[in-house]
């Protein structure tokens, strides 16, 4: 196969479709011969070839960059799912107590419906914490890309590493 050369064309010329090879004058757009996409990182017509001195992109995070927390999310919709249970039984157990008792199931309810309401609070405050965590996760993990973005372009480009060479010049097995 033939390489093909790395640098921009000059402007006003025109560019081949990398698939079907026919002219196309702007590859940020579909090929219009044979319908291949548009090429990521492609620059339009008419703007230079230039290198900018920061990649753009260099500071940004992508949704790629950041990973899915399945796990606590199904873990916080638990949580709330729990809660809502915990408060319609809380409904059913008023309505049955006074359809039952009447007026004289009031401090048994009482004390019932304040045990439930708690609880189904501090399960609705660990769903909510659990999405908290995956939002601190997403924080920190795109925090350590950005770092490490940052130092990658602010290093000074290194040699390549050779072997060492003997003293003597007679090299060893």
């Amino acid at each position: 196969m033939a390489e093909q050369s790395q640098t921009p064309p000059a402007e006003g010329t025109v560019q081949g479709c990398p698939v079907c090879q026919s002219p196309r004058p702007d590859l940020t757009k579909p090929c219009p011969h044979c319908g291949s996409p548009a090429i990521d990182g492609a620059e339009p017509p008419g703007t230079s070839g230039a290198r900018r001195a920061v990649p753009e992109g260099l500071f940004t995070i992508r949704a790629s960059d950041i990973e899915p927390y399945v796990g606590l999310r199904y873990l916080s919709k638990l949580f709330r799912l729990m809660a809502i249970i915990l408060a319609l039984l809380l409904v059913a157990e008023i309505i049955t107590g006074f359809v039952q008792q009447g007026s004289a199931a009031l401090p048994t309810l009482l004390g019932e419906a304040s045990r439930l309401i708690v609880l189904a609070g501090l399960l609705w405050g660990v769903g909510d914490l659990a999405i908290l965590l995956i939002d601190v996760g997403h924080d920190v993990r795109a925090a350590r890309i950005l770092l490490a973005r940052q130092t990658h372009a602010l290093e000074p480009a290194r040699p390549a590493a050779r072997s060492p060479e003997p003293a003597n010049g007679v090299a060893r097995p």
